[in-house]
């Protein structure tokens, strides 16, 4: 998948926002107002960094090696997703678990929001 793909997909997601708040080289991707993905649009190499659980993301950096800790973020929750060396449907999996994980800590006032 390249950057366009992976911000298509995740806009697919219900309730799914996306924004700039770091300025225009930074995508932010949320659900009700929680960050699940950060796209640097400048980034050396496409990745995308998603939230996962620690012993999730642990496994996946043992066993992928397109997947690392996040640079610029907490390394035990969050993970860079190299585009290039991930095939599609793993990217919209996990794109999908960091989604999940992060609409499963909403407060409930929150999810009746989105419903």
């Amino acid at each position: 998948m390249d950057i366009e793909q992976v911000r298509e997909y995740a806009l697919t997601l219900p309730f799914a926002t996306e924004d700039m708040p770091y300025g225009a080289d930074w995508l932010i991707f949320r659900i009700g107002g929680k960050i699940f993905m950060h796209i640097w649009l400048e980034a050396p190499e496409p990745t995308c960094a998603i939230k996962l659980e620690p012993d999730f993301g642990m496994q996946l950096r043992e066993h992928y090696d397109g997947v690392q800790p996040a640079y610029h973020l907490n390394k035990q929750h969050w993970n860079d997703i190299y585009l290039e060396t991930i095939d599609d449907e793993n990217v919209k999996e996990w794109i999908r678990r960091s989604y999940e994980l992060v609409k499963s800590k909403l407060p409930k006032k929150i999810l009746k929001t989105l419903r």
